[in-house]
């Protein structure tokens, strides 16, 4: 048990306490029973205490509503820190947390990138050069290593470490679930551009229902040998229309692949471009999964990662959505939140903690691909950096792939044995 002082108990602290320490802590404002417990204890006051961790408040956790933070970064235990002050710890560790976890750079006045989202380039990660690593878990290492130092006996939260691959399903098949014309339309665009297979690819489709983007029984026979349970994130939206490219959704190709997925896999809503104009969409949009599922509908991703705090998420929960997958950039791989492991949303804007609960990702084959220009041995070290921190923080690491990256086709063949490489060095199961 680790109790924590602080003559203010907000809900702020209540929050990022609970984060960082997990339900092993209690709160006191009363600096009496602070002196008098032999527990292990953080003094998180303007003043020290003899016998307890000093963490002196920046005044973050304190304030109420929105402001710009000033903000000037160091070095500490080799890690970039802010939020300066004097203790034992000589930033306000928890004020830094919540400021990173709660996204509150995002609520304010920002510039948007090309498709509406706030910009990577505006985040303090990207600035200070800390967006590849899960800051705020590596921060908690180093504070719990101080309070064991100081209590021997003091036993930090054990957590193990998890992977979840998931991949959004954004063009499920490459002719399969579409009329003639649109067939036709592809393998012409392809022969305009110099793929001298496309004519043969489609004739396969045709009579042997071989389709290029069907990657779906590799990846249950990939899932199964490793022992993985995977996510899928649908893209049903009923109009084909700009960033929208998904098969008709009323296609029996679609119906049968949704049907055949939830069998032996979790799915959830990849809520369309069109829905974040118009939220009656993403109704129809949930109920039509749910509908051809057989099953609720309560997790998500933004397509395009396309989000904005707190309108975003406060729609989603409106919607039925209790778990979100979209904790992440859609320009640049890296930790969005500073941290590699679930957080339930904590809306600044109502100054609460809310039911949704946040599973960050990490690692985007389309951003390594066409943002970054990674190949495919370039994305292996990228990703294999990601699984090593995320390790090492005992974490959650969540990669997404789609389907289409993952393909025979000579552009996508080095990307798939990369995956599979991934797989084999880190998830082979000894017998």
């Amino acid at each position: 048990m680790l109790l924590i002082y602080s003559p203010h108990i907000t809900t702020r602290l209540q929050y990022v306490s609970a984060f960082l320490f997990g339900d092993n802590i209690e709160l006191t404002s009363s600096k009496e029973h602070c002196t008098s417990s032999g527990k292990a204890k953080i003094n998180y006051s303007t003043g020290s205490i003899a016998g307890s961790l000093w963490v002196k408040p920046h005044g973050l956790l304190q304030q109420q509503g929105l402001q710009p933070q000033q903000i000037t970064c160091f070095q500490w235990q080799g890690l970039t820190s802010f939020f300066a002050t004097e203790g034992d710890v000589p930033f306000d560790i928890l004020a830094a947390a919540f400021y990173l976890v709660t996204r509150y750079e995002e609520y304010l006045p920002h510039v948007k990138d090309e498709y509406g989202r706030f910009a990577h380039t505006q985040s303090l990660a990207f600035k200070e050069g800390f967006l590849h690593l899960p800051l705020v878990d590596l921060w908690l290492q180093h504070l719990n290593n101080l309070l064991q130092q100081q209590f021997p006996f003091y036993q930090p939260v054990e957590r193990d470490f998890n992977f979840t691959p998931s991949y959004d399903v954004d063009i499920a098949y490459k002719y399969k679930g579409k009329n003639i014309l649109q067939q036709l339309a592809g393998v012409a665009k392809d022969v305009v551009s110099g793929n001298a297979n496309a004519v043969q690819r489609w004739l396969n489709t045709l009579v042997k229902n071989d389709d290029p983007f069907d990657t779906f029984a590799w990846l249950d026979a990939l899932h199964a040998e490793y022992n993985l349970k995977p996510l899928y994130f649908f893209l049903v939206a009923a109009k084909r229309k700009g960033y929208d490219k998904n098969i008709s959704p009323q296609s029996t190709a679609m119906q049968l692949l949704i049907k055949a997925t939830v069998k032996h896999n979790v799915t959830g809503i990849h809520p369309s471009w069109q829905s974040g104009d118009d939220s009656t969409l993403l109704q129809q949009e949930i109920n039509l999964l749910s509908g051809y599922a057989g099953c609720g509908i309560t997790k998500s991703r933004q397509h395009y990662i396309r989000m904005n705090l707190p309108g975003t998420y406060q729609t989603l929960l409106q919607h039925g959505i209790t778990e979100d997958y979209s904790m992440g950039y859609g320009a640049v791989n890296g930790f969005r939140a500073s941290v590699a492991r679930p957080f339930f949303w904590y809306n600044l804007a109502a100054e609460k903690q809310t039911q949704l609960l946040v599973h960050p990702f990490c690692f985007m084959d389309a951003n390594a691909f066409f943002e970054q220009h990674l190949s495919a041995p370039e994305a292996a070290e990228e990703l294999e950096h990601y699984y090593l921190i995320t390790r090492q923080v005992q974490g959650h690491l969540v990669t997404i792939f789609h389907n289409h990256f993952l393909t025979l086709q000579k552009q996508w063949l080095p990307w798939r044995q990369m995956y599979e490489g991934f797989m084999k060095r880190h998830f082979f199961i000894r017998t």
